[in-house]
């Protein structure tokens, strides 16, 4: 019994423990692949915006690829679709909004043409599916897939003849391509391991004091796996790399929906039976209120990312309080 009782504060100690760690590197991989992907676009000429949408986005998405496809193999399609759509709600409030008051973020007038309404509008598809028959079948899968492919295509097509570049001026590193591509490839394997070892971490504990699996996976998962694009869009931010920022966010928010539910689907369909429309509605809106905050000035200023910022922990609070009722 003695062995027992001084068995779990040690446990616990240690995933405390590898949670900063996680969180620690988290930072660190998300300042190189910052660097590298700015240092990339420079010497490709490639607009940062399309950096964002593309690399960082793909790589900052992969923690919730993985928790997603496994949840979808394991038959627990709550935790795949709840991961998405808490990670998207993570994404356009709490990242964008801090992200904004550490610095105001500039947005493209692209942007907020193209790469908003198709985040806007892939949320709308995807509750659209899951409000009607409760489900995501192979074929609402190979759909959003499809979606996917017109959106990289369109993305990096438009990256020929833009001046976007012209618009964000950016230090030059001195990095050459080999370098700026070791800092991605660095920084993104350091994203995916330090989140891993948060979420590990996280669910440990929570687990351990008695929480819920309803709240680790609607909170913690969905946060655990945001912690990339949080720290990247943060860093991006405060080195005032705004389209990288922006872009990070979007792309994700578009990849997690059209990339990683329609791969999951194809591979498994899913029954989604616990995301209801508020969790859904909470999700579209936020993307929608986020192009209202980039239409007006083509900023989102520190007071428009606290609004964001308070009404997504108005939303972890009355999702916290729905499941311990």
């Amino acid at each position: 019994m003695m062995m027992t009782t001084f068995a779990l504060p040690e446990a616990l100690w240690f995933q405390f423990a590898m949670i900063i760690a996680g969180v620690v590197l988290v930072l660190w991989g998300a300042d190189r692949l910052t660097d590298g992907a700015v240092a990339l676009a420079e010497r490709m000429k490639i607009p940062q915006i399309v950096i964002g949408l593309t690399i960082v986005a793909l790589g900052t998405s992969a923690p919730e690829f993985c928790v997603s496809l496994v949840s979808a193999l394991r038959g627990t399609a709550d935790l795949a679709v709840g991961n998405v759509v808490g990670s998207n709600i993570f994404n356009t409030m709490l990242i964008v909004g801090v992200a904004a008051m550490v610095a105001p973020m500039t947005i493209l007038p692209s942007t907020v043409k193209k790469d908003v309404p198709v985040a806007i509008l892939s949320s709308v598809v995807l509750a659209v599916m899951i409000l009607i028959d409760g489900d995501i079948s192979r074929l609402d899968a190979a759909l959003l897939f499809a979606g996917f492919l017109v959106f990289m295509w369109v993305t990096l097509r438009g990256a020929k003849g833009s001046h976007a570049m012209e618009q964000e001026q950016a230090a030059p590193r001195g990095y050459s391509v080999v370098k700026a591509i070791g800092l991605l490839v660095l920084g993104l394997a350091c994203l995916v391991f330090g989140s891993n070892i948060f979420v590990d971490g996280a669910t440990f504990v929570a687990e351990k004091l008695g929480v819920s699996e309803a709240v680790i996976g609607l909170t913690i998962v969905a946060g655990g796996t945001s912690l990339p694009e949080l720290a990247t869009s943060v860093v991006a931010a405060r080195k005032g790399n705004s389209g990288i920022a922006i872009g990070n966010v979007l792309g994700s928010n578009v990849l997690n929906i059209l990339l990683i539910l329609g791969v999951a689907g194809l591979i498994s369909p899913m029954e989604v039976k616990d995301i209801n429309i508020v969790d859904l509605s909470v999700m579209t809106g936020s993307v929608f209120l986020l192009w209202l905050f980039s239409y007006t000035k083509l900023t989102v200023s520190r007071w428009e990312g606290a609004v964001l910022t308070a009404i997504f922990f108005g939303y972890m609070t009355w999702l916290v309080t729905q499941v311990a009722v």
